[in-house]
């Protein structure tokens, strides 16, 4: 499936991010900052309002002099795109998904090895300690800052053919993963053929089967209405993923240290404000998707599908980035 064409809003907020980033000694002479932040989230996504609520906060507690403009839903291009941007200083910051960010630090990939996590808080303790700092330190080595960790949730299957239940039920289905190494693997271990489609695509191509299926936490189901064309939600708990809040090192280095600091106090109200939106919303939309009698909702055969994808976290101890695995897994067992 091709790209959709550069839309006039998206050429606009490029535009403006490329000329805010163009001038910033004028900014400074003028006491303002005007910050960029891009993320592929759609409109009532506890990404969204954590990141419109932070907007809100930074301007008020600088008196208006930080104006942080927020481009959701994919106006600024896809994941990669915007990372592209951030690494090259066109896009101040990002609230996107780990598997492109991946893609410049491997690590961060194992975080969303299958089962790795039975709970998002439990995943927020491992994330928090040792093992997201040293994937902190590893992105500033590819130009990024790391502000923080945000859930982008416990995840699950939707597809429009049937109720999954064992890995069998996956045989011959067409499901999207994102372009995420640990999600292709655990789904390709499991028997699913898979193909990668931009998140902002994926109602279009669920609608027009060029896939069957997909997997994602509800809050995105809901906030992108996938359950309108994939009316079976298979309960999977196959994989937690984060949502890196990252700036760009280029834009960073040119606010001054109170700045600096404020952001990255905000950040961290906004990034428990992020966990605390998706762990209420995973408790309502479960209620709502049961009760909604045109949307078939069951659980998956958890012990058949854990020893499905039981190579899938061995495979990863034999790559490159072994050691780190090895290490993420014993962190995860304490």
């Amino acid at each position: 499936m091709t790209n959709r064409p550069i839309t006039a809003t998206r050429r606009t907020l490029l535009a403006a991010a490329a000329g805010t980033l163009a001038a910033p000694a004028t900014l400074r002479a003028q006491g303002q900052v005007r910050l960029t932040l891009g993320h592929n989230a759609a409109a009532g996504n506890p990404r969204t309002i954590a990141a419109d609520r932070m907007a809100q906060l930074l301007k008020e507690r600088s008196n208006g002099r930080i104006d942080l403009r927020v481009a959701g839903a994919a106006q600024l291009g896809d994941d990669l795109a915007v990372l592209t941007g951030m690494r090259t200083g066109t896009v101040d910051m990002s609230v996107n998904s780990q598997g492109p960010i991946s893609t410049v630090v491997p690590e961060l990939a194992a975080f969303g090895l299958p089962f790795l996590f039975a709970t998002s808080q439990a995943a927020y303790r491992v994330i928090d300690g040792t093992a997201g700092q040293e994937i902190a330190r590893k992105l500033e080595g590819v130009g990024l800052v790391s502000l923080g960790w945000w859930d982008n949730g416990i995840r699950h299957i939707t597809n429009s053919r049937r109720s999954i239940r064992t890995p069998a039920d996956l045989r011959g289905l067409k499901i999207r993963t994102p372009a995420d190494p640990s999600t292709i693997d655990t789904f390709q271990a499991l028997g699913a053929a898979t193909q990668q489609i931009n998140f902002s695509e994926l109602y279009v191509a669920l609608q027009q089967g060029v896939v069957d299926g997909q997997e994602n936490p509800l809050a995105n189901i809901q906030s992108s209405k996938l359950h309108e064309v994939n009316r079976f939600i298979s309960l999977s708990y196959h994989q937690w993923q984060c949502s890196p809040f990252l700036a760009s090192r280029i834009a960073w280095g040119r606010l001054n240290e109170a700045d600096r600091k404020l952001i990255a106090e905000v950040g961290r109200e906004a990034t428990a404000h992020n966990r605390q939106l998706m762990v209420e919303s995973d408790e309502k939309l479960l209620a709502d998707y049961r009760a909604n009698p045109a949307i078939t909702v069951n659980a998956v055969e958890q012990d058949d599908f854990r020893a499905a994808t039981a190579g899938v976290l061995d495979r990863w101890e034999q790559k490159p980035i072994g050691d780190f695995v090895k290490r993420l897994r014993a962190a995860a067992a304490a």
